[in-house]
């Protein structure tokens, strides 16, 4: 099939901003879709009718109409965060035609002189405003999607509460339009007024001092995490991911998760990587929602319940970390039956018993086992002394097949 929709790219400058190819298919185009404000930047001249998103969204009236001239409307680049992506994604590129304009993150930058591809773009549309956490390091230059007209306001109290309250943030409103227009003020003095409903962010990030520093690296502070203790601590933590190893995409069981940290630290390596938590004690499962947000991956997945039995009817994993449970009948049976060929299986172990299980484990099924032993430095008198902190036995196997 040739291509029969067209995918238009519009500013706030509207039509008078398009292409020839733009109008040709505007004004072929049997049907038009857009938002009410893309549609009303039209003219009378284009005589396709004239239709909305349904609410709640969906491409179901585009897909109907396969065949027929249609043109949907975009704002700014169609495949930066925008229908485009989910189009080109339910049609062969053969059936559409893209005809992107300037988006609103390459208007800021040009307007700022930052170059674009230095900037870390995140959308906030219909997104939790606390995924902008896992960007905040200083320097880091920021472009943010807006949802609406409170999202500047929201953005500048994030900063505040994650000690970047001195952050530079620029706000800037109807871009590449006649009624375009900017704020400028670091995140500690913004003012509590809503700015317009289309407006994009754009924050240089600058930490207080003080500032706890969050790497994007494995072995984040013990610190960083609300726990009563059962955490897998910093050092171990960040072995254990390294054998876990993720990928971007990927999705991680972290079983027996206690505070979440293996989980949290998994997603906070790449933004496309997913990750389950399944823990049993209710005020573990609290930590693990309180830590989720303020680590900035509220994506991540809590399952309560005792495994094996609460993994049943999961997704399969590409990788399952367990740190705790090891001793329970059926644990370690079933998070290999059910991780998927090639994916990583990495547990922990502190007691004997669990010790032993790995072993047994090791010695019927294969895989590598490794002792860590960590000693950090505490006062003794007015000298120090090393203490060494419980070795851990770690098991890793990769499950045979495709990788």
């Amino acid at each position: 099939m040739s291509a029969w929709l067209t995918i238009v790219g519009i500013g706030e400058d509207g039509y008078s901003g398009l292409g020839k190819l733009a109008r040709r298919a505007l004004l072929g185009a049997l049907r038009v879709y857009g938002s009410d404000r893309q549609l009303a930047l039209l003219p009378r001249c284009i005589s396709g009718e004239r239709l909305a998103w349904p609410s709640p969204f969906s491409l179901a009236p585009v897909l109907a109409a396969r065949g027929e001239p249609v043109c949907v409307l975009a704002s700014g680049d169609p495949m930066l965060h925008g229908v485009g992506a989910s189009l080109a994604r339910a049609l062969p590129i053969g059936e559409m035609a893209i005809l992107p304009a300037p988006s609103s993150c390459s208007l800021a930058a040009a307007r700022l002189g930052w170059p674009l591809a230095e900037c870390s773009i995140v959308s906030l549309v219909a997104k939790p405003l606390q995924r902008l956490s896992a960007e905040l390091y200083s320097g880091q230059r920021l472009l943010l999607l807006s949802n609406d007209e409170h999202t500047p306001g929201q953005v500048a109290e994030l900063l505040c509460e994650r000690g970047f309250g001195a952050s530079e943030m620029t706000v800037f409103e109807h871009l590449g339009g006649p009624a375009e227009r900017r704020q400028h003020g670091q995140a500690q003095h913004w003012p509590a007024v809503p700015a317009a409903r289309l407006n994009l962010v754009a924050v240089e990030c600058r930490a207080v001092a003080g500032a706890m520093r969050l790497a994007r690296l494995p072995g984040l502070p013990d610190a960083a995490f609300h726990h009563d203790g059962q955490i897998t601590k910093r050092d171990v933590r960040a072995i254990t991911l390294a054998r876990l190893a993720p990928q971007p995409g990927e999705l991680l069981w972290d079983v027996g998760a206690g505070a979440g940290s293996v989980g949290i630290e998994w997603m906070r390596s790449h933004p496309a990587c997913r990750a389950i938590a399944i823990e049993a004690n209710p005020m573990r499962q609290g930590y693990i929602v309180h830590n989720r947000e303020v680590l900035g991956v509220p994506g991540l997945q809590l399952v309560t319940g005792h495994a094996p039995q609460a993994l049943a009817g999961l997704p399969a994993p590409d990788a399952v970390f367990i740190g705790g449970g090891v001793t329970v009948p059926g644990m370690l049976e079933t998070c290999w039956r059910l991780l998927k060929p090639g994916g990583r299986l990495v547990a922990n172990a502190v007691t004997v018993q669990s010790e032993m299980a790995l072993v047994a484990w090791r010695d019927r099924h294969g895989g590598e086992l490794a002792r860590l032993q960590l000693a950090h430095a505490h006062p003794l008198g007015s000298f120090d002394t090393w203490r060494q902190a419980l070795p851990v036995t770690l098991l890793e196997q990769v499950k045979p097949g495709d990788a």
